[in-house]
């Protein structure tokens, strides 16, 4: 018998670690290449860990709720053949005598950070020698530096005091200032239940979308901007249209695709919305993928639509429809959710008209979609008319964005949505 490890795979572009959510086997399973072992939670995307041979699992070294960077040991499986057999505990043990402790700070060295996690440490000048890990033998999770920041009480390394020079004859010094301390702000007391309260833990997609909404607030500095546009031509021509489409194609023709549409023709004329900060550069991506949200009774969930600028208003609500129906019969898949360039959020469909919506990390730009109403527009000629009026919320990664190109880009798509007909817009 020879012992093999599976790690955390990498289930998504720019995914640096993936929390156990659930294990599916136990110590003793038997199971087949390809069997899923485990269900993993990321911040864009939950999915089934397969295992990569046959064989007998022998220990889990993960346990449920442990954040691991991407490479890292999750479990051990025996499989058939000759081999060295993998010692069945986390870390070997020490030849001195050291306490469990210290053992959990040494595993808990710089070379066990994930690049999340030093990413966000040098943002926000974290020490992480004062940082106490919740992960797997103590390892520092982004989730931990994320509740660190929240709370305001980050532990930041004192500066190196600056050399005296040698030629100088001595001379008095005033005292040298203490480091000043973490925080001057209490840290926030813990929020107790009352009888009565329900609690409900925080896990799998909800705590995915905390961490990336957390993230995002964080790192891109928002800025916000909203038109608002007549759409009465569009709600008529909808209109005229939508039964001939049910009949022909199977399915509703909703709004949201005419919005995709002339949102996605305005990424062409300004591609600088279709980008991403990257640090020290921002990349402007070359496809047009469309994030979209699906909602259930108990989670979100956003999808791609890939390549969006090649289809059709018809290509992009059959995209729509197949999306949705993936999520609600819990058929999404890794793939699905990958490369959004751009978030398209229909805010509208819960009667909402107005949002300040968050940028879907690390995108630099995402608008919403508000209700359409009737309301009473004051018209070129002075006349007063019952038109079908929506508001267009766009929230903005002002380290990539600024308001004129942001500005240009609403009045394109204003533009559009206005002067839809059936001599303008070909539904195929």
């Amino acid at each position: 018998m020879a012992t093999e490890k599976i790690v955390m795979p990498q289930l998504g572009e720019s995914v640096t670690e993936g929390t156990i959510s659930k294990w599916l086997v136990a110590p003793g399973d038997t199971v087949k290449k390809y069997d899923p072992l485990a269900e993993v939670m990321t911040d864009k995307v939950n999915a089934e860990v397969p295992s990569s041979f046959s064989g007998v699992i022998k220990d889990l070294v993960a346990g449920e709720g442990d954040t691991l960077a991407v490479g890292e040991l999750i479990c051990y499986i025996e499989t058939e053949g000759g081999g060295e057999q993998a010692p069945t505990e986390a870390a070997p043990q020490r030849e001195n005598k050291v306490s469990s402790e210290q053992a959990v700070e040494t595993e808990g060295s710089k070379a066990r950070f994930s690049p999340a996690v030093l990413r966000l440490a040098g943002e926000h000048n974290i020490n992480l020698d004062h940082v106490k890990g919740t992960g797997l033998n103590g390892r520092i999770t982004r989730k931990d530096l994320n509740a660190i920041i929240a709370s305001g009480n980050i532990p930041t390394a004192p500066s190196a005091p600056a050399e005296a020079p040698v030629s100088q004859a001595p001379v008095a010094q005033a005292p040298t200032p203490q480091a000043p301390k973490a925080s001057s702000q209490p840290a926030a007391a813990p929020i107790e239940s009352a009888p009565g309260d329900l609690e409900i833990p925080v896990n799998g997609v909800r705590k995915a979308i905390a961490a990336n909404m957390v993230r995002s607030k964080h790192e891109a500095p928002h800025a916000w901007t909203m038109v608002e546009v007549d759409v009465t031509n569009l709600v008529d021509y909808r209109n005229s249209v939508k039964n001939d489409f049910k009949t022909k194609e199977g399915y509703n023709l909703t709004f949201l695709p005419f919005f995709i549409k002339a949102v996605v023709e305005s990424l062409k004329e300004f591609p600088q919305l279709n980008s991403m900060w990257a640090g020290d550069k921002i990349i402007q991506k070359k496809d047009i993928n469309i994030s979209i949200a699906v909602a259930t009774d108990t989670a979100l969930y956003v999808p791609v639509i890939k390549h969006a600028d090649e289809k059709s208003i018809k290509g992009v609500a059959r995209e729509v429809k197949d999306l949705a129906d993936k999520v609600r019969n819990n058929k999404l898949g890794a793939d699905d959710m990958k490369g959004g360039t751009f978030t398209v959020n229909n805010t509208g469909s819960f009667g909402s008209v107005m949002s300040q919506p968050i940028i879907n990390y690390p995108q630099a730009a995402i608008l919403s979609v508000e209700s359409i109403v009737k309301r009473p527009v004051v018209m070129n000629n002075g006349m007063i008319a019952v038109r079908d009026m929506v508001n267009l919320c766009l929230s903005l990664d002002h380290r990539v964005l600024d308001g004129l190109v942001c500005g240009r880009f609403l009045a394109r798509v204003k533009e559009r949505l206005e002067n839809i007909s059936s001599e303008t817009v070909s539904i195929y």
